[in-house]
């Protein structure tokens, strides 16, 4: 590998380069044969959700027990050389990721920079909604329900005043698949998804859905979303839509081959194989067509700290290493709204840097190995 140094000030890189100098103040750190880049960035990701029963914990832990698990799965990301990060919604904790966000930026505790989006947003037996349970037990749903432009515009103003960066919105669910076709009821209309759309933009923020497949990623696409998450299979015309609009597909596999690998019984297993293989058949496709792609994993239902694994799955599936770098790197930078001062080791950015153990293009699998994580200018790992 080729020497390189990074000369850091403060929060900042001050220069970029294979021999700089080296004023008589620095602190230096030789982290040997290594390669030094960017701090990763995972787009999508739960952090107050952990291995277990998703549906329970959210019922029988409290909001200040599941935010001391936040900030402790935080820090796990970090040090797992996860810099930067989106909170894909608190799973009904409510705006209690805003408290996470803002003890991160003020230093109180270790973490990534987050765009957070407090509750999702949902229609009345949608996706996140408590269907499954008894009606007479009034179980709360894991989103807040929006049924009509009305109350889905009052919703995000209520979600934004509370400190949400963006907004996410369930647009697809339950799913199924029949002879390698996804069935996916949509949830919000065209109209619904624009007039959500608008009223984000309005205040210069964006809108993030959740859609598996057809017709809701569509619609999504239409409206001009900012991302489509997880994105299973989508239709030629949502995939020009996208390309021709910038909008980022999420694909999130690892949590997909963690339900397959960790499900309750050999049908349901069958299912979850089924599912994954569609996912990676499909995610081939949209490579090829050209559909930009950002790294996002869906973290929470499996452990956190391990999501570098969806770099590897997204070569598997056929991306290269260093489009799958890219995907993360600038995507990811664009889609967060740090396209300026994040992803690139680049004066004037700020200064998240990780060092893994060997050429992540020869070996994208070296990503899950960090040894050396700085943010800020902060070392948190050496």
């Amino acid at each position: 590998m080729m020497p390189g140094e990074v000369l850091v000030e403060g929060d900042r890189i001050r220069e970029v380069g294979r021999s700089l100098s080296h004023p008589a103040s620095a602190q230096i750190i030789d982290l040997g044969d290594a390669t030094l880049m960017p701090g990763l960035i995972d787009a999508h990701v739960h952090l107050f959700l952990h291995p277990g029963a998703e549906d329970l914990q959210t019922v029988e832990e409290s909001v200040p027990q599941r935010t001391i698990t936040a900030v402790l799965q935080a820090r796990d990301d970090l040090m797992a050389g996860f810099t930067a990060e989106r909170d894909m919604g608190t799973e009904g904790a409510g705006s209690a990721d805003t408290a996470v966000r803002n003890a991160i930026d003020q230093g109180a505790v270790p973490g990534p920079r987050l765009r957070i989006s407090g509750n999702a947003v949902d229609i009345l037996g949608g996706h996140e909604d408590a269907i499954h349970y008894n009606p007479a037990q009034h179980v709360l749903s894991n989103a807040t329900y929006a049924n009509g432009i009305p109350e889905l515009i009052a919703v995000i103003r209520e979600q934004l005043k509370e400190g949400a960066d963006f907004i996410k919105i369930y647009e697809t669910g339950p799913d199924s698949v029949r002879d390698k076709r996804l069935i996916t009821p949509y949830q919000y209309s065209e109209v619904e998804l624009a007039a959500a759309v608008g009223e984000t933009a309005r205040v210069g923020k964006r809108v993030a859905v959740h859609a598996t497949g057809e017709p809701g990623a569509l619609y999504a696409a239409e409206a001009g979303v900012a991302s489509i998450d997880h994105a299973v299979q989508l239709s030629e015309e949502t995939m020009r839509l996208m390309r021709e609009k910038q909008i980022f597909a999420v694909p999130t596999l690892t949590i997909f081959e963690y339900f397959a690998n960790h499900a309750a019984s050999p049908a349901a297993a069958a299912r979850e194989h089924e599912f994954f293989d569609l996912h990676i058949e499909e995610l081939r496709k949209q490579v090829l067509a050209g559909v930009p792609m950002a790294v996002g994993s869906d973290v929470g239902p499996f452990p956190h700290g391990t999501q570098a694994r969806e770099f590897v799955l997204m070569v598997e599936a056929g991306m290269t290493p260093l489009a799958a770098l890219r995907a993360d790197l600038v995507n990811g930078a664009k889609l967060l709204g740090w396209h300026d001062e994040i992803g690139v080791l680049k004066p004037g950015y700020f200064a998240d840097v990780i060092a893994v153990p060997g050429d992540p293009l020869e070996d994208i699998s070296v990503l899950q190995r960090v040894k050396f994580v700085m943010k800020s200018g902060v070392i948190y790992r050496k």
